[in-house]
């Protein structure tokens, strides 16, 4: 059954800045809390979401993106911790659908594992180079309540946020 695309959450709502829960309970509620997150993702065309971005603070995250090698990887990851990172550096550019429009270059290490469960509460651990650990490492920050721009300089940080769009997608600021 697929899920229902629900409104992203913008740059200034409290839940996109505050740590989540840890899911506790794997059951029904939890299969319908990831098929909406890839449905928001979907619609927005983003490559990875995390619960907080539709407004729910638990520790949940979906993926759909491609790797350095151009493997494309799609899943979820419940209550993640990023493990290690490795590789060089990488100053690619950044974007967020809780920023939604602007992108900049921001420095990430090139490869990134991650670990928690899945959906059943099966072990996963997670090893993804170039764009998917970028997103490995993005996402995991999200369920800590923080987003990439507080990795900028102040007035970088201002120029992002002062050139967003509003899209149908999101949610408006509370």
């Amino acid at each position: 059954m697929p899920g229902t695309a629900r409104k992203i959450r913008v740059v200034g709502d409290p839940v996109l800045h505050s740590p989540t829960r840890q899911v506790t309970s794997f059951d029904a509620s939890l299969d319908a809390l990831i098929e909406d997150m890839v449905a928001s993702m979907h619609v927005a065309e983003g490559v990875g979401l995390a619960a907080p971005q539709i407004g729910v603070d638990l520790a949940v995250f979906v993926y759909d993106c491609v790797d350095a090698d151009g493997v494309r990887h799609v899943g979820h990851l419940v209550n993640p911790v990023l493990v290690s990172t490795s590789g060089e550096i990488d100053d690619g550019d950044e974007g967020c659908l809780s920023v939604p429009g602007p992108y900049h270059s921001l420095l990430r290490p090139s490869v990134a594992s991650v670990r928690g469960v899945d959906s059943t509460n099966t072990p996963v651990e997670l090893t993804g180079s170039g764009f998917f650990g970028r997103c490995l490492q993005h996402e995991t920050e999200h369920l800590a309540g923080i987003l990439y721009i507080d990795h900028l300089p102040r007035n970088r940080r201002r120029r992002v946020l002062r050139d967003m769009e509003p899209f149908d997608w999101n949610a408006p600021v509370p």
